[in-house]
């Protein structure tokens, strides 16, 4: 599948949107689920952690998708409920240490 995006730091954003139709899009229902994914980009894949953007965050990110799309704000009175703001944050990277676990006698 293909979304559209801005970057935001280290992150990407994108629009939880269903062709401005009710109803939360089925990869967006997936990465609630499942949030860890791999996303390809035309320079390289990148390993992802998903997570919807509440309050001031949504606010800041919802604003500068309102500067890429003037319509934004009529496109999503169309829908009954609020479209998410996806990130999609750098995964952390596995630690190569790894626990230590008490010997027992």
């Amino acid at each position: 599948m293909i979304v559209g995006y801005f970057e935001d730091g280290p992150n990407l954003v994108t629009l939880a949107m269903n062709g401005w139709a009710d109803g939360e899009p089925a990869w967006w229902l997936n990465l609630q689920a499942h949030p860890y994914a791999t996303v390809d980009l035309v320079n390289g894949s990148r390993a992802v952690r998903a997570r919807a953007a509440e309050g001031e965050e949504r606010t800041r990110l919802w604003a500068s998708w309102r500067d890429i799309d003037g319509q934004l704000d009529a496109y999503a009175a169309l829908r009954s409920s609020e479209t998410a703001v996806v990130i999609l944050e750098p995964r952390p990277k596995p630690s190569s240490v790894r626990p230590t676990v008490p010997m027992r006698p």
